[in-house]
């Protein structure tokens, strides 16, 4: 691991906390809920978390961009820029549900530098960057190993893909074959491939602030992450996340092995 690759890693992990830590000021306090031009929800620690996170960067930084889910973009066309989701799962949030999540990462174009994934709630912290391994609470991590379908955990963060129901047909297809299937979703769901719990993970939309970080604490722990057309990419607009037996056989039943 080189010094600039241990940095950058460091450097993820302490701006996810610092704000990820400022979001959980404001869990269960009763906020009161914004409606986007979207239609998703934001609250005022959305906006304080990502904001802390910017002024950290800011300050360390200074030359670097900064993607973020509620500010949008600075310095763009920066050589290298910060991505951030200061809560991933904010109708988790809202409904006092622990499973959300802050998410970090560093790119240089679309390749991925390094990313953390902090969830205040329940006290877990991965961290990645491209050779260097995945870490969970300080410890490399993992995973599973398992190559039958049957035995495997499959999840989805909302499995009515209402957005694109012939996903939504493949899912149920690849669901009907496993273990179980649950809906803990968002950015949590990676964390349970990530650290051998579950062995694929699948969103039917992802914008880069939902995905970026996620790519290489996959990746690192030994999975595959890629989006729905078997891209090895975080900017696909969705996801797949899988350990690594199972990859091909998951993508070739959700239809996701060619780039389209």
């Amino acid at each position: 691991m080189t010094t600039e690759t241990q940095g950058l890693m460091q450097a993820a992990a302490e701006v996810a906390r610092k704000s990820g830590d400022v979001a959980l000021d404001f869990f269960r306090k009763g906020v009161s809920v914004d409606i986007k031009g979207d239609g998703t929800p934001v609250t005022v620690a959305d906006r304080t978390s990502e904001q802390t996170a910017r002024e950290w960067i800011e300050a360390r930084f200074p030359q670097d961009g900064i993607l973020g889910e509620e500010f949008g973009e600075t310095r763009k066309g920066a050589q290298r820029r910060w991505i951030l989701d200061p809560i991933d799962g904010t109708k988790t949030f809202i409904r006092g549900v622990p499973l959300w999540g802050t998410l970090v990462a560093v790119a240089e174009g679309e390749r991925i530098l390094a990313g953390a994934a902090y969830f205040p709630a329940v006290g877990d912290l991965l961290v990645a960057s491209p050779g260097a391994g995945c870490y969970w609470n300080d410890k490399r991590t993992k995973v599973s190993s398992v190559s039958d379908l049957s035995q495997a955990v499959v999840l989805s963060t909302d499995e009515r893909f209402i957005q694109s129901p012939e996903r939504g047909n493949a899912w149920r297809a690849l669901a009907a074959k496993a273990a179980m299937d649950r809906t803990w979703g968002d950015c949590y769901g990676y964390l349970l491939v990530a650290t051998g719990r579950a062995e694929v993970m699948v969103d039917e939309f992802l914008s880069p602030w939902d995905a970026a970080a996620l790519q290489p604490i996959i990746e690192e722990a030994g999975g595959v992450f890629s989006d729905w057309t078997g891209a090895r990419t975080s900017f696909g607009g969705n996801g797949i996340a899988t350990n690594g037996a199972l990859a091909t056989q998951v993508r070739e039943l959700l239809g996701a092995t060619k780039r389209q």
